[in-house]
């Protein structure tokens, strides 16, 4: 019987107190596809980190095709023919994707070869359907188009095993279908490939078998049948039964939120300018906001938010039109934001926690009293939170960027709801994070809309528009494509809404 194509016996690794891997033990056979599921810092990033270079096992040992290998960075891990795509990509964007191909090969008698490059480059497209013209410019690419490059990267350095970490989180539908057709066809030639995701559906469409974390441990490693439940792998995920936030219908109140034909400048090269965006949001209410990575939904937060100022168009709060609203005559207005930059726009790691709380009222009671700032009633806010919204390995006085994706998440949801919003714009509010955390986030949004609140819900999960939202409306190039009752909004019309087809009449 031939060796496995990779095996991790018994890896070992501490941060300090932090007991990240446990005695992980895990196989992937040649040709297959491996699903690795576990909650937020249940130790996956750091065994593929450890698998990949980045960080260096205490303890345990690696082997390929039944070799011992020693791993001490990602150049040795290349040689090894393992290839990692991260969620976030490492491109060069004023480069070309053949260029981005050549980067760190040594070429040929001191010459890039650019020839066998592009032969190569039109192999792999044409074996796995991941066709890109190698004269592009990577910034003109779309985020889909960056993943296939990234992915072409791993196989042009002669990758047998990929890593690939919630790859489907920035694609749609059509895009997602296109790669699991690419993995299954890199299986097919014996390519083991480690898929990384929260995403319990899309693991069945793709993976045949799983092997589940928990804090630290293998506490798992099954065939996904049929007879195996979502339940039964967040039990596993969890420890626990999850019950899954469900949306009721209700007839909506008053109008909160009202944007009529509103245009805003792009920010930064990157930026998406917004062109004659109208829709409105009523109390009770969940609008959804779907479409691809950098479509301009991030703008319409921002604007919402009072970060971006309206070029034209009329924004309204609860009936008051606000000409060149600001984020503290928002939030008197009760219009409460998650933005999707967890620490760049909405705490600050290197503070304490309950600075992070108080972050947007220092200048208010009960943090503040004749301009001097109150630190007692800071950490007694904060206490309170982390105590209401369990955000766990938390501390007022604890560094706010030590705590993981999920918990950072909760701490943000406990500042915005904690002083009774009516409207709240809450963009990729789950994205990376586990079934627990997601399932707290829902309950939350669901429960502030029962209390007569609303919620602009933007997210690039379509499964979460679809469980949450009462329509969608779809963005594309700055622009509403169209909105739709959540009843009418199937997965194949969202996605040609978001590839830019206007929704039909």
């Amino acid at each position: 019987m031939a060796a496995p194509l990779l095996e991790l016996s018994g890896i070992d690794k501490r941060f300090g107190a932090a007991h990240a891997n446990r005695a992980v033990d895990l196989r992937l056979d040649h040709g297959e596809i491996l699903g690795l599921l576990g909650e937020n810092g249940a130790g996956k990033t750091t065994l593929m980190n450890i698998l990949f270079g980045l960080y260096a096992a205490d303890a345990g040992t690696i082997r390929i095709a039944g070799q011992p290998v020693r791993i001490r960075h990602p150049a040795d891990s290349l040689a090894h023919g393992i290839g990692m795509v991260h969620q976030h990509f490492h491109l060069v964007d004023r480069m070309t994707v053949l260029e981005n191909l050549l980067i760190g090969q040594p070429g040929r008698r001191g010459r890039l070869d650019r020839a066998g490059a592009l032969a190569k480059l039109a192999s792999l497209g044409e074996r796995y359907g991941l066709r890109l013209a190698p004269e592009r410019l990577v910034e003109t690419l779309t985020v889909g188009e960056q993943q296939r490059l990234e992915i072409m990267k791993a196989l042009y350095r002669g990758a047998r095993i990929l890593i690939l970490d919630e790859p489907t989180s920035v694609l749609t539908p059509s895009e997602a279908d296109g790669l699991f057709r690419a993995l299954r066809a890199m299986a097919a030639e014996g390519v083991g490939v480690i898929y990384i995701s929260h995403k319990l559906a899309e693991l069945r469409a793709l993976v045949s078998r799983v092997v589940v974390l928990r804090q630290g441990r293998v506490v798992g490693d099954l065939a996904l049948t049929e007879a195996v439940t979502d339940q039964q792998l967040a039990r596993l995920m969890c420890g626990q039964d999850l019950a899954a936030p469900t949306r009721t219908a209700r007839a909506p109140g008053p109008t909160l939120l009202e944007l009529q034909g509103i245009g805003a400048a792009a920010r930064g090269r990157h930026g998406v300018a917004l062109d004659d965006i109208s829709f409105s949001l009523a109390a009770g209410e969940i609008l959804g906001i779907a479409g691809v990575s950098g479509n301009g939904q991030r703008e319409l937060a921002q604007l919402i938010a009072g970060l971006v100022p309206p070029r034209r168009g009329r924004l309204l709060v609860a009936g008051q039109i606000l000409r060149r609203p600001t984020p503290r005559q928002l939030r008197r207005l009760g219009v409460a934001v998650i933005p999707e930059d967890r620490l760049g726009e909405g705490l600050i790691a290197g503070a304490p926690l309950a600075e992070s709380l108080a972050l947007a009222r220092f200048h208010e009671p009960p943090f503040s009293r004749h301009g001097v700032l109150r630190l007692a009633a800071m950490a007694e806010f904060a206490a309170a939170q982390i105590a209401a919204f369990d955000v766990r390995s938390a501390s007022p006085g604890g560094r706010t960027g030590a705590l993981s994706g999920g918990n950072l998440q909760k701490a943000l949801l406990a500042r915005e709801l904690a002083f009774g919003p009516r409207l709240l714009i809450a963009a990729q509010p789950t994205r990376g994070l586990d079934v627990a955390a997601q399932a707290f986030v829902h309950s939350r949004l669901l429960e502030l809309c029962r209390q007569g609140g609303a919620v602009l819900l933007i997210s690039e999960d379509l499964d979460e528009l679809s469980a949450l939202s009462d329509r969608i409306a779809v963005m594309h190039g700055g622009r509403i494509v169209g909105i739709l009752p959540v009843a009418e909004a199937d997965r194949t019309r969202l996605g040609l809404m978001m590839a830019g087809q206007a929704a039909a009449a």
